[in-house]
Order: C-alpha cells, then sequence, then structure tokens
C-alpha cells in the first residue's frame, strides 16, 4: 500500500478552548474517542462543546442520551449562554409500558431484551440522521444493561466497527476509570482524555485532565488544569519551554538611575530574571514599580501580578514616588492585574502571564510577590519546576522578569521562608540598617550571571520624587546585620589625613 495512503486526515476541532492545543491540532475524524470523569467534572460540557464545533463546521451531529434528558441539556447549554440549535438529541429512556410491574420480563433477563433494543433504536436513528458526529452519554449506562464486562465489551466494540464504517467520529463520555471497567474501554477507543477534580483544604475546587490514549498523533502529555464558567471549558496547557527557543545575546536596560545602573553593571538584561528580596517594607516594590515607569519611558509595555498587595495600595505607593501608575494603565502602557490565590490553578496564571506576553507583547513581567504565589499553590506538586519552566519561557521570549520576595524579621537576623534564589539571574538585596538613631534602607547586588557588578552596598532612599541610591557605605561595617559600626580603619585613615604635617 502507498505510504500516501496511510497519512492521517486533517484533524478537526473539539470546540474546547486549549483542548486542541493539547491535542497538536484536535481530533483525528472518523475514530472512537473516550472522555472519562467523575460527577461534575465537566464532561457533559465538553460534548456540548464538540458538537456546537461540528455545527460550526457545517456537519450533522448527534447527542444520543441514556442519562439526561433533552430539558436537562437545553438548561446545561442556556447556563453557558448557547442554544442546541443544529444538534439532534435523541432520548432513550425507557418507555411507560416498562414500568409497568406486568410488562416486565419473566423468560428473559431484561439485559438480554434492552441491551439489543438500545442498540436497535440508536442505530435507526444514524440511519435516518447519517451524522459526522455522535456524542453517546453514557457508557455506565450501557454497562448496566450488558450485565457483564463480556457483553459490554463486544458491545462497545461493534459500536465502533459500525461507526467506523460510516465515517463518523464519536464521543463516549464514562464515569472515572475503575480498574475493572474501564479499562475494557481503554483498549478499544482511539483516544483517552481523563478529567480530574481536585478538593484543596481551602478555596475554590481545581480540575485538570490528562490525554492518556491517542492513537497515531502526537500530543502534549502531562496534566493540564482546565476551568468550568460561563461559556464553556477552558484548558490551560502546560508550558513546555523547550518549545521556545532564544538566540543572541542578553541586551542591557537601563533603570533611568544612573547610580543603579552602576550597581547593576550597566542595569538589567532583558531576557533574564531578577529577584528583589528583602523585609517587609524595604522598598522591594517601589524598586519594581521605578524598572516599570523606565519601561514605560522606553515607550515598552509591562504587567504586573499582584498577589499581596490591593490596586489601591499599588496606586497610592506608586504615587508617592512619583509615579502615577494610573494613567500610564489607562493608555495602556502597564497592565495589573490582582491575583485571589485562592481561586487561581498553576495553569491559568500561567496562562495569564503568556497572554500578556505573547498577545500584549509586554517586555517586562513583575510578580509580586513569590510569596504569594507558592502560598497560593501549596497543595501543589512540583510547583518550583513550574516557575522555573515559567522564567526559562519568559527569557526565550526576552522578557525582564522581576520577582520580589519577602524575608521575615525586620532588622538583624533575616531568613528566608522559601529559597528561589538558585532560579533568578540577578538577586538584589534590601535591608535596614540603623545610623544615628535614624532607621535607613541598603541596596546592594548579591548575584549576577550575565555579567559583572558592583559590590558595594549603597544608602536607599525613598522619596517623592522617586528613587535615590547613595554613595556607597564605605565607612560602615556590619550594614547588613541591621546596626552598623563605624569602620575603625577608614575612621584612623580619616585621621591622619586631617593631621598637620609632620605630626605623627
Amino acid at each position: 500500500m502507498p505510504s500516501q495512503s496511510l497519512a492521517l486526515p486533517a484533524p478537526i476541532r473539539t470546540g474546547v478552548e486549549g483542548l486542541d492545543v493539547v491535542l497538536d491540532g484536535g481530533l483525528t475524524p472518523h475514530r472512537l474517542y473516550l472522555i472519562e470523569g467523575v460527577p461534575g467534572s465537566g464532561k457533559t460540557t465538553m460534548a456540548l462543546q464538540f458538537l456546537r464545533a461540528g455545527v460550526e463546521a457545517g456537519e450533522r451531529v448527534l447527542y444520543v442520551t441514556l442519562s439526561e434528558s433533552e430539558r436537562e441539556l437545553r438548561e446545561v447549554a442556556h447556563a453557558h449562554g448557547w442554544t442546541l440549535d443544529g444538534i439532534h438529541v435523541h432520548e432513550l429512556f425507557p418507555t411507560g409500558d416498562q414500568l409497568d410491574p406486568e410488562s416486565q420480563y419473566t423468560m428473559f433477563h431484561p439485559s438480554e431484551v434492552e441491551l439489543a433494543e438500545t442498540t436497535r433504536r440508536v442505530l435507526d436513528e444514524v440511519e435516518r440522521l447519517k451524522p459526522d458526529r455522535v456524542v453517546f452519554d453514557s457508557l455506565a449506562e450501557l454497562r448496566l444493561l450488558a450485565g457483564s464486562m463480556l457483553r459490554f465489551r463486544r458491545q462497545v466494540l461493534a459500536l465502533k466497527q459500525y461507526f467506523g464504517g460510516k465515517g463518523t467520529t464519536v464521543l463516549m463520555i464514562d464515569q472515572s476509570q475503575v480498574a475493572d471497567q474501564g479499562l475494557h474501554v481503554h483498549t478499544i477507543v482511539h483516544g483517552a482524555i481523563q478529567l480530574d477534580h481536585l478538593l484543596p483544604d481551602f478555596g475554590g475546587d481545581r480540575r485538570r485532565l490528562r490525554v492518556s490514549k491517542m492513537r497515531g498523533r502526537a500530543f502534549r502529555s502531562g496534566f493540564h488544569d482546565y476551568k468550568i464558567e460561563t461559556g464553556g471549558v477552558r484548558v490551560y496547557p502546560r508550558l513546555i519551554a523547550a518549545h521556545f527557543r532564544r538566540s543572541g545575546a542578553n541586551a542591557p536596560v537601563a533603570s533611568d538611575l544612573p547610580a543603579l545602573d552602576d550597581l547593576l553593571g550597566g542595569g538589567l538584561d532583558r531576557g533574564t530574571s531578577t529577584l528583589l528580596i528583602g523585609a517587609a517594607g524595604a522598598g522591594k516594590s517601589s524598586l519594581a514599580s521605578h524598572f516599570v515607569r523606565a519601561a514605560c519611558a522606553r515607550g515598552e509595555h509591562s504587567a504586573m501580578f499582584l498577589f499581596d498587595e490591593s490596586m489601591r495600595a499599588l496606586t497610592t505607593r506608586s504615587k508617592g514616588i512619583g509615579f502615577d501608575i494610573e494613567a500610564r494603565m489607562a493608555d495602556g502602557s502597564v497592565d495589573v492585574q490582582p491575583i485571589d490565590p485562592a481561586e487561581l490553578s498553576p495553569g491559568e496564571f500561567i496562562q495569564r502571564i503568556r497572554h500578556a506576553v505573547e498577545v500584549d507583547e509586554a517586555r517586562v513581567v513583575v510578580i509580586d510577590s513569590l510569596n504569594g504565589f507558592l502560598n497560593a499553590m501549596a497543595e501543589e506538586h512540583h510547583v518550583l519546576i513550574q516557575l522555573h519552566e515559567l522564567l526559562s519561557y519568559l527569557a526565550a521570549l526576552d522578557v525582564t522578569t522581576i520577582l520580589i520576595a519577602s524575608q521575615a524579621g525586620l532588622i538583624g537576623h533575616m531568613h528566608t521562608t522559601l529559597d528561589v534564589s538558585y532560579l533568578a539571574d540577578t538577586v538584589v538585596l534590601l535591608r535596614y540598617f540603623e545610623s544615628r538613631g535614624e532607621v535607613k534602607q541598603a541596596i546592594s547586588v548579591l548575584k549576577k550571571r550575565t555579567g559583572p557588578h558592583e559590590r558595594t552596598i549603597r544608602e536607599l532612599r525613598i522619596s517623592s520624587d522617586g528613587l535615590h541610591i547613595g554613595e556607597p557605605l564605605r565607612n560602615f561595617r556590619g550594614v547588613l546585620t541591621g546596626v552598623p559600626q563605624e569602620d575603625d580603619g577608614h575612621r584612623e585613615v580619616s585621621m591622619r589625613v586631617g593631621m598637620a604635617p609632620g605630626v605623627s
């Protein structure tokens, strides 16, 4: 047989936003597929989206239901702002006389009669309508009608062969996989999608899906978060940074503050991540806002994601340093998104960042703060690996990323509840210190992978006209302890310089 005849036909859309990305374009037509999950995981909603996509493509579609009435399906559609126009619904419920005790079967087991009758009614409707897409809801009812797993498997196999000969794409709905039940179907179908419903200790429910099987077509493996919202199911494909490639050197980006650029060895570099770490109130968010203001001056778009700070606090603090961020939000230069950590999944958060970068073309991304982000994902496994993938992705797109992390304590011994410094390319430390009865702030750069940087400690002052970086604190030692002492060696040199000639 020529190799050209073995090529897969073009995929068809599922109608579920994001799912076609996971499936590398969609589903292979004229095949049998399975969607399984617990009640409330969105199986019916996804099935309706699949059929609606067929209607939009000019196809004939059929919804065969053994568990929900047409009225219930219309209520589901109405909740999402849809109609069932163009979708043929075929109900397979017991007729009225089957509920009469005198009409119950005596010589034959009900499964022997009802399974054959149900199958006949389905095939009659298929022959009449000749649909391009069919949804069968659900296999759980068919399994009960079959009575035994052998008859059930043979029935599903027979349906697969029948629909394959008709050139129909079939989507079957089933309950979550059970070792002695679900696997019988998995070996028959062309592809299977599993829906999980997670119940965290606090916050809203979280859902994720996984493509467990897809014959002959590449797909994005692993778990992908999804959400059921008005308008249907939306899938957030797992981010794979390796799909994005980057070449070229890191170009420096000035901060419009010469002393700060000197401290950073010329400024931040594009395609790198910078961690601003320090005590609460030490100036981390103000420093991040300054970098955003510098981006606005260059005509670049910035995106800020706030886990801890409210919008009102951000605007008030920004105005306090001479940055009218509300005006920049109004003209589209800055996009600020407050995040509710109890209602957000990692996949949705990453998708928001991707939209800001790929659609809105943000060149600077600020995450304030990592403490809020990691606490929100406390029940998610491997969250630091997800953060690493995110930073690698942003680096590949030449985005300057600014991460904020708070340390526990104010002055003296400081410790960090989470260590993400190894993920960042640049680490900037902000500390409080005492000097002559005043509490002051200090800034220093501890690490920069992409080039040399100044290793001094400088004073940081925040005023109504912005940030001010002072000269290096060379006449003090122990600034990072919070209670510095005047450097005796420096004082002695100073005294000698001030002595009269000839005096030893």
